[in-house]
């Protein structure tokens, strides 16, 4: 009985540690942020925000949200292999916007931390400028 009660208590002590080596899946982009500097209303401009698996499991990105219909994103629909790497493109429409903006753009994933943010900066002026 004593043995079986060790046995199981060192089973237990090893699927506890191997458990917590065990991360999941987890995103890590390149860069959070990409700025434009100053357009002209109407223009469109892209970004390719590049991301790393950099965990331990297949990481699949469900959804992507933007803050506005300007801002159009493409990302892969096929899970990330541990150590691969994806890429989130970005297309921004500059057409009826003025001034300093700063569109968001979230990454739900199943991932560690499930709800990522990369966003882009762009200035517009007006036409003619």
């Amino acid at each position: 009985m004593k043995k079986t009660l060790l046995f199981m208590v060192a089973v237990l002590m090893a699927f506890t540690v191997y458990s917590q080596d065990q991360k999941g899946p987890v995103i890590e982009f390149q860069e959070k942020e990409k700025d434009f500097g100053s357009i002209t209303q109407g223009d469109k401009v892209e970004h390719v925000f590049t991301f790393k698996n950099t965990g331990d499991g297949p990481l699949k990105i469900q959804n992507v949200a933007v803050t506005c219909g300007c801002t159009a994103p493409n990302w892969p629909k096929e899970a990330i292999a541990p150590g691969a790497t994806g890429e989130l493109k970005v297309v921004y429409n500059s057409a009826g916007k003025m001034g300093t903006q700063n569109p968001i753009i979230r990454i739900y994933s199943n991932a560690s931390e499930p709800i990522e943010k990369v966003s882009l900066k762009v200035n517009v002026l007006p036409k003619g400028q």
